[in-house]
């Protein structure tokens, strides 16, 4: 968890706006710490936290929260983080070996055609189930990178339906939160029409998007790159503003920049 963007968001654990849809994006950099900061920050305010690991392991994120002061196995062990990892379970799916389970999250690695139904009925299980009794606070929904379904053969039509059902359930139901990562195409591949269309549509329906992109004027040792912070809705009305700010990642947080602020920019 990274206290100096909680800063520029005005939030923390113990006071976030509820039914929120965050969007993260990137594009010649990578906006993995930020999926990472907001794993961090969900558990840490006691929230039930769906995450959908479809391009990492589990140890990767573990050793990662592990820096950040956060335990991944004892939370899904507690029941407070259900886990989906992408990487392993999809073996096991091709291979049609295990299909026991009634609800098969993966099933469109069979039938890309069919829809990403059984996929959301697995979320939608998992933020409303409760076990040992525990009572945990709203239900969070992370996605890391929701843009992978493109090359396994999803249209951006259904994933963009997939996430409408889910912001539905999640956001206004149940008045938890969205995070999802999706990646940007290099801009010499902009004729992508699946790609900017899944990147317009999530735009759309989000309340916040983080943009992260390397730095115009190129590699710098002192800065990693510029993130871009859209606010675009604020109490249920349009809000329209826009921030950008230099970050440097370190082992155990990010530092954040007003831009043309640190004396490594000129």
């Amino acid at each position: 968890m990274f206290p100096e963007l909680n800063s520029i968001l005005n939030t923390s654990p113990n006071n976030f706006r509820s039914g929120d849809f965050i969007l993260l994006s990137d594009r010649q950099a990578d906006a993995s710490f930020l999926i990472h900061h907001y794993l961090s920050f969900y558990l840490r305010a006691g929230c039930k936290v769906c995450f959908l690991g479809l391009v990492q392991s589990f140890s990767h994120y573990s050793a990662v929260s592990q820096r950040l002061g956060v335990n991944l196995t004892q939370a899904r062990e507690k029941g407070q983080l259900v886990f989906l990892e992408g990487l392993k379970d999809s073996i096991g799916v091709v291979l049609q070996e295990d299909t026991s389970q009634k609800i098969q999250p993966l099933n469109y690695l069979r039938s890309p055609g069919a829809g990403l139904e059984c996929l959301f009925k697995f979320v939608e299980s998992s933020v409303r189930q409760s076990e040992d009794g525990e009572t945990w606070g709203p239900p969070v929904l992370i996605i890391d990178d929701l843009s992978v379904l493109l090359s396994l053969g999803v249209s951006a039509g259904a994933i963009l339906d997939f996430s409408l059902y889910c912001q539905a359930t999640i956001c206004s139901e149940l008045q938890g939160n969205m995070v999802i990562l999706v990646r940007c195409e290099e801009e010499e591949l902009d004729d992508d029409e699946d790609s900017n269309l899944l990147q317009r549509g999530l735009i759309h329906q989000c309340g916040l998007a983080l943009h992260v992109e390397g730095l115009p004027t190129g590699y710098c040792r002192d800065i990693h790159g510029q993130l871009e912070v859209w606010w675009r809705w604020r109490e249920d009305a349009m809000y329209n503003q826009r921030k950008i700010f230099h970050f440097k990642v370190h082992e155990k947080g990010a530092s954040f920049f007003a831009r043309g602020s640190s004396s490594a920019i000129l």
